[in-house]
């Protein structure tokens, strides 16, 4: 099977309206992002970013759910974050031209655009509107990490699976969610690191509660300020 670099295309029309940052370009920046940009459509399992590997690109999800990891050193892995659609992701590792220090998996079929790294830093050097973007990014990254890691060490599978949700619904990360975030139980489970078992019970509880509603291929937000709210508790 090739590899998705072997898939790469150009986008279509559609998948361009789900690149969140294209708007904020002038028409002479934005021609030249189009012009550069790439999708690739990405298998179950598929790595779209593998530690050590150089950074050759600047990814995004226009469709789909990936997750982002590390392997620890005792063989187990920690999972920082999924990213859903209109995510985007890897900007510091961009900027600094470094080897990736974590892995990007698709956790089910999705659509994968990747903007190369000189495209990437000739947008830095001429656009305020995507300078803003990036920005933006970084900051929310910082709080996201630092919510994951206290994410990780905690035991309460409802308040944990609350804090997880209310990050895949960070509209400023991710834009492409909106209400309702297409995942499984069984996805959720990998990205959080609970058993599916535990994950249905969670959800049922928080369904309970009127914060979500699970709906087939999905979970719709009813909430987002309450189920916020859990992460401070």
């Amino acid at each position: 099977m090739d590899s998705l670099y072997q898939r790469r295309r150009h986008a279509s029309e559609d998948e361009l309206l789900g690149i969140p940052w294209l708007h904020l370009l002038s028409p002479l920046e934005r021609e030249r992002a189009v012009d550069e940009l790439r999708v690739g459509d990405a298998a179950v399992g598929d790595y779209v970013c593998r530690v050590g590997r150089p950074v050759n690109y600047w990814f995004g999800v226009v469709s789909g759910l990936l997750k982002m990891s590390n392997d620890s050193a005792d063989g187990q892995t920690m999972t920082f974050t999924g990213v859903p659609p209109g995510g985007w992701f890897g900007e510091g590792t961009v900027i600094k031209r470094e080897n990736y220090r974590y892995n990007i998996q698709a956790l089910r079929k999705s659509v994968v655009a990747g903007l190369p790294v000189e495209t990437f830093h000739w947008l830095l050097d001429h656009s305020l509107g995507f300078n803003r973007f990036v920005m933006n990014q970084l900051n929310e990254r910082l709080g996201q990490f630092i919510a994951a890691r206290e994410i990780d060490r905690m035991s309460n599978p409802e308040i944990k699976v609350a804090r997880s949700l209310a990050q895949l619904f960070n509209p400023v990360l991710f834009s492409g969610v909106g209400e309702v975030l297409r995942i499984t139980q069984q996805e959720l489970a990998y990205l959080v690191g609970l058993s599916r078992q535990r994950v249905n019970e969670a959800l049922r509880t928080l369904e309970a509660q009127q914060l979500i509603r699970i709906e087939y291929g999905g979970l719709r937000i009813l909430n987002l300020d309450e189920l916020r709210r859990s992460m401070f508790r």
